[in-house]
């Protein structure tokens, strides 16, 4: 028995998992979050307006940080013990609430959001307390943790007692205060993680927010089929396609690489803080938007966009890519020009999308992309090869 029980506390232990590939009860927990980004794609289809698109990202933001918590929860915890299991069911019911009040969330739902999202975060809490027993460090950031998901959730059960200005407000500082603990107010040093599993994790999520991008088409593509949607569905795909490229092609491997690289403890946690935790939130970002205008262009195929759904196409593809920027200048301080200019000229094109039909639009960002795409997978030579093919 005492083995047992021993053996049992070093599952719950923080012990890194490196070396470990993601497990089918993360991936399970992940699947949760599709109808979560699907829901903030839809709060802003029906309200295509500039509030329906921040109500969207702030909603989302919340929802990103909701899965960036458990993303550093599971480097340090054994998703195979019973207790673990357990209470991320729970969580993944917690976080099932929330999608479902997404439409709602800055209306009726606003408190019962802000209760199922106290009780996602307050399950991270507890795992991260019994993972941290004997470990001092771990747990004075896990206590720092608490304080700010105290105050974030305050500030959202707040909120929903305004509407308005005052709500948005309240969102947007709940949302930042609760993403700013970490930076400001907990010792890096003291969490634990295992890179090559934490840089896969968010690999897959980002695929998740891909995938979504292919169902806002196919949900748009069921309102009718003639040429027009055909090709702009086959564009789409083209589009999300290119998206994946970008990111998995390359930036990937590397920064899975670089992470792996750096120096266990301050060097290591803050680089994934700073470029997976915050920046991959404008690569989900990045896609939702486009996941929008995908969905509005093939509602409107021949005609030209509105402002918002345009904004959301070339917005979103801009976003996306100087989210690749920062990303690139976090681990090596370097500019990929390429991609800064390519978002530039995205948002230039705005004027012209309201103007042109939307498919047109369409296959001119997508051309662009693939042009991009191109030259890069020229310019990079052998060293992709080699980064590809290690053996």
């Amino acid at each position: 028995m005492e083995a047992e029980s021993a053996a049992r506390r070093t599952r719950l232990a923080a012990a890194l998992r490196e070396g470990e590939r993601v497990s089918p009860l993360e991936l399970f927990f992940d699947l949760v979050f599709v109808l979560a980004i699907t829901q903030c794609t839809a709060l802003m289809v029906h309200h295509p307006t500039w509030d329906g698109l921040a109500q969207g990202l702030l909603v989302l933001g919340v929802l990103w940080w909701t899965w960036v918590a458990y993303s550093w929860l599971t480097s340090v915890v054994d998703p195979e013990d019973d207790a673990v299991r357990m209470t991320i069911f729970a969580a993944m019911a917690a976080v099932l609430v929330l999608a479902l009040c997404v439409p709602q969330a800055f209306g009726s739902l606003g408190l019962t959001f802000a209760v199922a999202y106290g009780f996602v975060r307050s399950a991270q809490i507890v795992l991260f307390r019994l993972a941290s027993r004997d470990d001092p460090a771990l747990r004075s950031s896990v206590d720092g943790l608490a304080v700010g998901t105290a105050v974030g959730v305050t500030l959202l059960a707040s909120a929903s007692f305004f509407d308005g200005v005052p709500q948005g407000a309240l969102w947007a500082l709940a949302l930042g205060l609760d993403m700013a603990a970490p930076y400001f107010f907990i010792d890096a040093s003291g969490w634990k993680l295992a890179p090559g599993h934490f840089a896969e994790r968010h690999g897959l999520i980002l695929i998740v927010a891909l995938g979504e991008s292919i169902v806002a088409i196919g949900v748009a593509a069921e309102l009718s089929l003639d040429a027009g949607i055909v090709a702009a569905a086959a564009l789409g795909v083209a589009m999300v396609a290119a998206l994946w490229w970008i990111y998995f092609d390359v930036v990937a491997l590397v920064a899975a690489k670089r992470l792996a690289e750096a120096t266990p403890g301050l060097e290591q946690n803050t680089m994934a803080r700073d470029s997976y935790s915050y920046l991959h939130y404008l690569l989900v970002a990045g896609i939702v938007l486009v996941a929008l205008g995908l969905e509005k262009t093939l509602e409107h195929v021949g005609d030209h966009l509105q402002v918002v759904p345009a904004f959301a196409l070339l917005g979103g593809l801009a976003a996306y890519l100087l989210g690749h920027v920062a990303f690139r200048y976090r681990h090596i301080h370097t500019i990929n020009s390429r991609r800064l200019g390519l978002a530039a000229l995205l948002l230039a094109l705005l004027p012209l999308a309201l103007q042109i039909p939307a498919l047109a639009t369409l296959a001119l960002a997508t051309a662009l992309l693939w042009a991009l795409i191109a030259y890069e997978t020229r310019i990079y030579g052998d060293a992709r090869y080699r980064l590809r093919h290690p053996d």
